[in-house]
């Protein structure tokens, strides 16, 4: 069974960092590039960042560019994003998902996209 789950998130004021987590079980990174999505209240949903751990590709909103990175540990099958210099703006719900495609031109999202359960991240002013 394909399960994704995400941890990390939490009340942070501006300019602090938080370190996401999305721990991947039923598949490997090298089967599927994952994607971390974000929605605010009221919004619509966004992807913030991708990456392909198979050929290491990544792609970003420009909204995270300079402020966020990506990572993946496939020995613990796990894709982390570290957020730092964070704003009231980043404020939503992040999810991880599997999508089929991430590189550094762009990504694709698909209709059988695996995604987490989500987490909360506040950044208050």
């Amino acid at each position: 069974e394909v399960q994704l789950v995400e941890s990390g998130g939490g009340l942070v004021q501006a300019g602090g960092s938080l370190r996401l987590s999305c721990a991947a079980s039923g598949f490997t990174l090298d089967d599927y590039a994952i994607g971390w999505f974000r929605q605010a209240p009221g919004k619509e949903r966004e992807m913030v960042f991708c990456i392909n751990s198979s050929d290491g590709g990544t792609y970003s909103a420009d909204s995270a560019k300079g402020r966020f990175t990506i990572s993946s540990d496939n020995a613990k099958n796990t894709v982390y994003l570290q957020m730092n210099s964070l704003k009231p703006e980043d404020t939503a719900v992040y999810y991880c998902a599997t999508i089929p495609h991430c590189a550094s031109y762009g990504y694709m999202t698909g209709q059988d996209d695996y995604w987490g359960q989500g987490t909360q991240v506040t950044v208050s002013s």
